[in-house]
């Protein structure tokens, strides 16, 4: 969505473009439920940042969005700030990679089944 210049790698477009998609299906799904949800996102003064902050009657969930097939420890670093300062939210971490899996409390799944899973009125995970 955002032009892109002559030392833009392809790896930050893509990246770009999957956490647009992640927006967009949010918004759809905060749209389309009866109970009203707030989507922002997180970042501290030192640069952590969390890419989409959901609450509302259904839940309180922290979601990063990794353009990568495979999960790292630092991935999960902003999510383990965030839900250290709010403990009572959930977190997921979507990624490109096929399995399911759960590290340290959080929860690890492939965009494409977070997407195809996301239904109005019914919680994010």
């Amino acid at each position: 969505m955002r032009p892109k210049g002559l030392l833009d790698r392809p790896e930050e477009i893509e990246g770009a473009a999957l956490e647009g998609l992640i927006a967009q299906h949010l918004i759809a799904w905060k749209d389309y439920s009866d109970e009203a949800h707030e989507i922002s996102f997180w970042r501290t003064r030192s640069g952590v940042e969390v890419d989409f902050i959901v609450y509302g009657p259904k839940g309180f969930w922290a979601i990063e969005v990794k353009n990568s097939k495979n999960i790292s420890p630092k991935d999960l670093k902003p999510l383990n700030a965030f839900l250290k300062d709010y403990p009572m939210a959930k977190g997921i971490l979507l990624y490109r990679g096929k399995i399911t899996t759960s590290q340290r409390g959080i929860v690890c799944m492939p965009c494409e089944e977070f997407l195809q899973n996301l239904v109005p009125n019914v919680p994010l995970i």
